[in-house]
Order: C-alpha cells, then sequence, then structure tokens
C-alpha cells in the first residue's frame, strides 16, 4: 500500500507532515516496539520519523525547484520499514511549489539595431524571461512601457518558453528620435505576483533619406580679372542630416559650359572654388557655374555661383564699360 501526502516546500526544519502511525492504524507505542526506520529510495533522506509518537518530519527545508526542476508534480518516495514481522509501506510526499521565484531576463540590457525604413507590421523577437517557479507560479505574461513605435505580441507555446515580440506601429526616424529606450516585464501569477524588467535599447540605424542641402542656393563673388591661377573665389558648404558615410559630401562641377569648366575647379572635399586659367573681362562679364554636392548614398543637390569679374584699368588697354 502506498501512503500519499503533501507538504509546501521551503517549510522550515522540523514541521509537521502527518501521523504515520494513525495512518497505518497502529497503535501509538507499536512503531517504536517493531523498530520503525524510514529507507531513501535512490536520493537522500528528507523526513525525520518520531518513533514514540508516529509523527513525521521535515528533516531539511525542502526546495522544489532543486529537487525537481521544472518538473511537476514533485514527488519524494521512501519506504518505512517495520521488523517482527516484516512490513513495508510506501509513501509519497508530494513537495507543492510556492512562487518563491521571479521572472528573470538574463540579459538586463537587450540591444536591438533597426533601420529607419524598415516597414510598419515589422516583429522583432524578444529573449524569453525564465521562472524557475512552476504552474501559475511560473512566467505567466510580458508588459511593455508606453512609447510611440512599437507594441508586444506574446506568443504562448504548448512546450517551450512564453516569448514576445516586438511589433513596430509607427515608422521610425533617425533624424527624430535616433534611439528607443523600452522596458519590458515579465510577470508570474503568484499571488502576489512577482516580475523581473529588461531595459531594451532600439538603435534606430541610418538610411539615406536626406538630401544634401547648400547653405545657400546661390553664392556671388567678385574676382579682379588679372587675379591669379589658384586664387580663391568662394567657399560653398552643403550639410546633410543622414549620419556616416550617407551625409559625407564630394562636391564637383556638374553639366556646365566649357568655357566654365576651363576657368574654374572645386576642391572635392572643401568646398573651394578657385581659377584655374586666365580671366578675361572683355570675353565674359559674368560666369553661372553650378556646382553639385553628393552625398556618399549618391543622393545630390546643386547650387549657383555667379561670378562676377570685375575690370581693372590696366594701361595697356582701354575697356569699355558697358
Amino acid at each position: 500500500a502506498t501512503i500519499r501526502y503533501s507538504v509546501a516546500e521551503e517549510m522550515e526544519s522540523g514541521s509537521f507532515v502527518a501521523n504515520v502511525a494513525k495512518d497505518l492504524g497502529l497503535e501509538v507505542g507499536k512503531l517504536a516496539e517493531r523498530g520503525a526506520r524510514l529507507v531513501a529510495e535512490g536520493n537522500r533522506l528528507h523526513f525525520r520519523l518520531h518513533r514514540k509518537t508516529g509523527d513525521l518530519f521535515v528533516k531539511e527545508k525542502l526546495d522544489r525547484e532543486a529537487l525537481c526542476g521544472k518538473s511537476d508534480p514533485c514527488v519524494l518516495h521512501f519506504e518505512i520499514i517495520l521488523a517482527e514481522p516484516l512490513q513495508s509501506f510506501r509513501v509519497e510526499v508530494r513537495v507543492f511549489d510556492i512562487n518563491d521565484n521571479a521572472p528573470v531576463f538574463l540579459n538586463k540590457e537587450p540591444l536591438l539595431k533597426i533601420p529607419e525604413s524598415t516597414p510598419l507590421g515589422s516583429r522583432f523577437p524578444l529573449q524569453s524571461a525564465q521562472d524557475l517557479d512552476v504552474g501559475l507560479n511560473g512566467l505567466q505574461n510580458y508588459t511593455l512601457s508606453a512609447n510611440t513605435y512599437f507594441h508586444l505580441h506574446t506568443r504562448f507555446r504548448s512546450h517551450g518558453p512564453k516569448y514576445a515580440e516586438l511589433v513596430l506601429d509607427n515608422p521610425l526616424d533617425r533624424e527624430a528620435q535616433p534611439e528607443v529606450n523600452l522596458t519590458i516585464t515579465a510577470v508570474d501569477g503568484g499571488s502576489p505576483p512577482k516580475s523581473g524588467t529588461a531595459n531594451i535599447r532600439v538603435v534606430v540605424l541610418d538610411v539615406n533619406d536626406h538630401v544634401p542641402q547648400f547653405s545657400r542656393l546661390v553664392y556671388r563673388a567678385q574676382v579682379p580679372e588679372n587675379s591669379d591661377n589658384g586664387s580663391l573665389v568662394v567657399v560653398v558648404t552643403a550639410t546633410d542630416l543622414d549620419e556616416g558615410t550617407n551625409k559625407q559630401i564630394t562636391y564637383s562641377l556638374a553639366e556646365n559650359p566649357e568655357a566654365v569648366l576651363r576657368t574654374f575647379l572645386v576642391d572635392p572635399q572643401t568646398g573651394e572654388v578657385r581659377l584655374r586659367g586666365p580671366l578675361d573681362f572683355e570675353m565674359i562679364e559674368t560666369y553661372d557655374i553650378d556646382i553639385q554636392a553628393t552625398d556618399g548614398g549618391g543622393l545630390s543637390a546643386h547650387s549657383k555661383v555667379l561670378v562676377e569679374v570685375v575690370d581693372v584699368n590696366d594701361h595697356h588697354h582701354h575697356h569699355h564699360h558697358h
């Protein structure tokens, strides 16, 4: 015959479980008379028998997680042996779970890198939390801190851990908010419930969604007609709100007439427009230069440089003023 008892885990050493003598139908005193003893089945003995009274006690605090891990029910077996006449009784003690463990995220600060062009509805699975307790005392649900961009979808599977996914609701924009910080909370079903949190850092990756912008649409410069080659005419500047190579700008002379290309050059890095060839006020009084700025992702913008050649009254010629 098997006698079944139950105890809650973590009860103090010496806690009363049951009176075995009564359950075996033996008078008090018989147990001692017949030399009753407990014999463990396989594992160590977790209980103690008081032979005089027939009371069974917890020998040491029982930790259900250490004894049984995730398997439930958690049952400990032992035998009570009586001598003369020899009799043995099987005893099963079920150890009930108490909510002594909170859910825990092993990685407290997960990092997600998500491009700003990511389509809405995209899902990003998160690590599951671990709770060593079982049943209701185990992990039940996840919640997400209030934010503009994501909601949480929890995946419950018949076996394996429950995990959650971030679902993108609103477009990410690195220029508006380069980083989004979220808190995910895992809650168990104990009363009172216990919880654990992780702080998710979402780094928004740049997409080349900005065109370079010149500081002005039109730059004006005046250059004396007798200036030396290499003289600085004007400096153009363009900026770009993207980051990394998407903001690196290269300057060039775009589609320009031959006369412009012969006369001017632009430094691709600094935007310095300089003289390349001689100027002659008699020939051309104003140059209209088209300058292009291109970012590392291939997007470009244009600006104008209007150069006015200033007549220098040298003594060899008589210039006609217009």
